[in-house]
């Protein structure tokens, strides 16, 4: 089994769900029981007419008194004796994780309801062991529960569950997305930064920014990958293109666009049950999807993406972002180093095409000086000093001459 973090599992079920398991738990320490099982948690659920549970076993014809009699029979027959504290069983566990797997993915639910469980039940019923009482729920078709769901719980008292995916609320003018939403919670607005005078201006680096300027407006593989030594100014040269926008000096199809850079720092945070790092990035992309403004979102470090949230080659994000990329349907500008193109990029070529390459080479001296002369007065502000111009020179060209393991303009 996969090990999950159990209590972010257990914060992914809705507040009555939560309130089931700790009656369930509460029944097992009064039966003497070892262990709460699944069995002990549906006992609990079954009894409530006004959710889910019982609203799906009606729809399909069960009595549910009949289903808690073999639940009850089930649990009398489990051993007691038990007077310390019991723990969950290994099959719950695999359960819960299994039913936000499902509630999340399959069903779009941001939190798992007792419905979720029963789906659960019925995809994977031969990983749980489970008897007798789940015979009577082979009625249910599954099929029919998980496309018709919403319908099927409609009327449930249990608490109204946000959609996973896309749902999030943004701005009706698609100015900045909600703060509830994936986009608020894993992005950072360059293009709002550039407005609010946050960002230093960027030189001679116009050749680099016009190409990736041609490549955002192709119809099809539009996504520029800015590659080049650590150093050099990668990520300068997206806050160049932003700077552009929130100037309007682009052309009109980039205009109206908002510049994301996504933090996979905050992506990746906290994600630790199964699936959730997924759900959160077919989030982003489907709100970037359906975004009223349109949206290009920033990749730092992209080689991060390969195996990020599963193994290479597997359920990482880079194939959940891949066919996205090759429709056109999101735009992104990425960056990373040489070492890393090379070791992540070129030995997966479907993920190499959807990125159009723009080398970023280290500047001359005289060009350094150039780009230093520029921040000089951010860095004269900020320090409460004054940079004199043979500084500047001395800086640019006694660096290139003396420092070997950085390269211009960093090291300068």
């Amino acid at each position: 089994m996969v090990q999950v973090d159990l209590k972010q599992l257990l914060n992914r079920l809705n507040p009555y769900v939560k309130r089931s398991l700790e009656t369930a738990a509460g029944l097992c320490v009064s039966r003497g029981n070892y262990e709460v099982t699944i069995e002990h948690f549906f006992l609990v659920m079954i009894d409530d007419a006004q959710r889910d549970v019982s609203l799906i076993l009606n729809r399909f014809e069960i009595d549910p008194a009949t289903v808690k009699s073999d639940l009850l029979r089930q649990v009398e027959a489990m051993k007691v004796g038990n007077t310390g504290r019991p723990v969950f069983a290994p099959s719950l566990i695999e359960f819960l994780a299994d039913a936000w797997l499902i509630a999340s993915v399959d069903l779009g639910l941001g939190l798992i309801r007792s419905g979720a469980l029963v789906v659960t039940v019925l995809s994977n019923s031969s990983r749980y062991g489970l008897q007798d009482w789940f015979d009577r729920l082979r009625k249910i078709s599954l099929s029919e529960l998980k496309s018709k769901f919403l319908d099927v719980v409609a009327g449930s008292t249990e608490e109204t569950t946000t959609l996973a995916t896309g749902a999030a609320p943004q701005s009706q003018t698609g100015a900045a997305p909600s703060p509830d939403s994936a986009l608020g919670r894993f992005t950072i607005n360059f293009t709002e930064q550039a407005r609010a005078g946050k960002i230093d201006p960027v030189f001679g680096r116009d050749r680099e920014i016009r190409l990736m300027i041609d490549i955002l407006g192709r119809r099809r593989k539009n996504n520029p990958i800015c590659v080049g030594d650590p150093g050099v100014g990668k990520t300068a040269v997206v806050e160049g293109l932003a700077l552009k926008i929130a100037q309007g000096d682009v052309p009109d199809f980039l205009k109206n666009v908002e510049l994301l850079s996504l933090d996979m720092g905050m992506l990746q945070a906290g994600a630790g049950v199964k699936g959730e790092f997924e759900n959160r990035l077919k989030g982003i992309i489907d709100e970037v999807k359906a975004s009223p403004k349109p949206l290009v979102l920033f990749i730092d470090e992209a080689h991060t993406l390969v195996g990020a949230g599963g193994q290479a080659g597997g359920g990482d994000a880079a194939n959940l972002l891949k066919p996205a990329l090759a429709r056109g349907e999101l735009r992104t500008v990425a960056a990373t180093t040489w070492s890393e193109y090379k070791k992540y990029f070129e030995k997966d070529p479907a993920l190499a095409r959807r990125f159009q390459l723009v080398k970023l080479d280290e500047p001359s001296p005289l060009e350094a000086v150039t780009i230093l002369r520029g921040v000089r007065d951010a860095y004269e502000k900020s320090h409460s000093v004054y940079v004199r111009d043979d500084a500047i020179v001395a800086a640019a060209t006694l660096s290139a001459r003396y420092i070997s393991g950085r390269q211009l303009p960093d090291k300068a």
